[in-house]
């Protein structure tokens, strides 16, 4: 869900369609046990990205490994659990690994208008009709990397809090399901909100 509700809210923020989302913030997801691997996402977690205006279409559960940490800017984990088990295959990945919630938090420390802009293509600046012009992908990458080493500085190597953690939905009902995603879109979109600044 957080892979698909990601997109959404980047697609939203920079006020692009949902298929060109991806052109700027690349969003992918793997699982730290290879239990569901090469199978679709969950049916009550399709409904629930389908809800929030994404698609569940393509999507194939995959285990995480070492490269995709590798590939990395920003590694987002459900538990605190998760974040040591990227740590310890990845130790590298640790300032750039948060807990879904502690992230929530920490961005709140941030100082935005301290981060490099989210530029525009020079050709959308000379425009008089600025409405549909979106940032270059090399000032979204500048300013997420910039975001990103904002809130390590930010948690100063403290510990998520227990409450940082995101409940497993799986094999709970429907509810279960529809409040993990709203605590997905709790933080996933004051994220692209701060990579696509209002200007």
């Amino acid at each position: 869900m957080a892979e698909r509700l990601l997109a959404v809210a980047i697609a939203e923020a920079a006020k692009i369609e949902l298929a060109q989302a991806d052109g700027l913030v690349h969003s992918h997801s793997a699982g730290t046990g290879g239990w569901h691997a090469g199978e679709e996402m969950h049916p009550s977690a399709a409904r629930q990205v389908q809800a929030r205006g994404g698609s569940p279409a393509g999507f194939t559960a995959r285990r995480l490994r070492s490269d995709h940490l590798d590939a990395a800017d920003l590694v987002l984990v459900a538990t605190a659990d998760q974040q040591l088990y990227v740590t310890a295959l990845r130790p590298d990945a640790g300032p750039r690994t948060f807990v879904l919630g502690e992230l929530g938090r920490l961005l709140r420390l941030v100082d935005l208008a301290a981060l490099p802009a989210a530029a525009m293509p020079t050709a959308s600046l000379a425009s008089l009709d600025r409405s549909d012009a979106t940032p270059t992908p090399e000032s979204v990458y500048a300013r997420g990397v910039a975001l990103v080493a904002a809130r390590d500085a930010a948690r100063g190597g403290a510990a998520p809090l227990p409450s940082d953690d995101l409940d497993d939905p799986w094999g709970r009902g429907e509810k279960t399901f529809a409040r993990v995603a709203d605590e997905i879109d709790e933080v996933v979109r004051p994220l692209a909100a701060a990579l696509f600044p209002v200007s």
